[in-house]
Parts: structure tokens; sequence; C-alpha cells
């Protein structure tokens, strides 16, 4: 098990809008975010993890984001976009398998008309519920062997 970086940021997505709030703590059990409106949807899908990376990058091209505008559940000061399906996260006291690569959704090219080309292999990474649990804000993130 080897330290790789901490959660900066938790996001959940509210039912029956596009809104996103941040959360301090979220609870996850085997179908995902317990509050999250994708809970029980696609196990495959139901965490999206996000570096500040995306972030840096956009902004190295004069896109201005605030954090969770990338749909990310998991913001993260590492990078976890070599990880390949399979590869486990522990955080706080739950294990994330990654599951997928994120493909790009319209409502970034809402933002920018550029933003899915700049962010084709760098807007996030998909993990499903190994174990549930909780995780913080803070929360060291380690990956498994």
């Amino acid at each position: 098990m080897k330290n790789v970086g901490k959660v900066t940021a938790l996001f959940i997505s509210v039912q029956g809008s596009s809104t996103r709030i941040e959360k301090e703590l979220c609870h996850l059990d085997p179908k995902g975010i317990v509050e999250d409106k994708y809970h029980d949807t696609n196990i495959n899908r139901s965490v999206l993890l996000t570096s500040e990376a995306s972030y840096t990058l956009a902004n190295d091209h004069n896109i201005q984001l605030p954090f969770g505008s990338l749909g990310e559940n998991i913001l993260m000061d590492y990078n976890p976009y070599h990880l390949r399906a399979g590869d486990q996260l522990r955080i706080g006291n739950v294990i994330l398998e990654i599951s997928q690569n994120c493909t790009m959704c319209d409502h970034l090219s809402q933002i920018d008309e550029s933003l899915p080309t700049l962010l084709k292999d760098d807007r996030g990474i998909f993990a499903k519920v190994i174990e549930g649990g909780v995780i913080k804000k803070e929360d060291e993130i380690y990956l498994l062997s």
C-alpha cells in the first residue's frame, strides 16, 4: 500500500436537477455514493475521480473552472489517469476499483467548446465501490498493490 495523495474536495449530484453540492464527507456502498443521484444506476460508473491537474490544464488554456465543474465526486491532488481497470485505491475506509476512463459529456462543450478536446484523456476516471464506508475531505489516498 503506497500513499499517493489526498482528497481535495467531495461532490454529489442532486436528484432531479443539475445542481452539485460540495460535501465534507460521503457515505459509499457497493452501489456508489449514497446521496448522489447516480447511486444504484451503473456500478462501473458510480464514482468519478478527477485530479486537480485537470483544472490546472484548463486554467493553462485560459478556461477558468470552479472545482466540481467536471462532474467529479472525488477531487484529489493525485493524478490517477495512468491507472488501469482493476487497480484499487483505499480512501478513508473505502476501497475503490478503477473500472473505466471517463467519456466526454456534452455539458463540457457548453462551458467552453475546446474543453472536450483539451481534457479528452484528462477529465476523470470511473471507479466502483469494492468496500463501502466513509470518505472525508483531506483523507489520504493509498494505491493498493
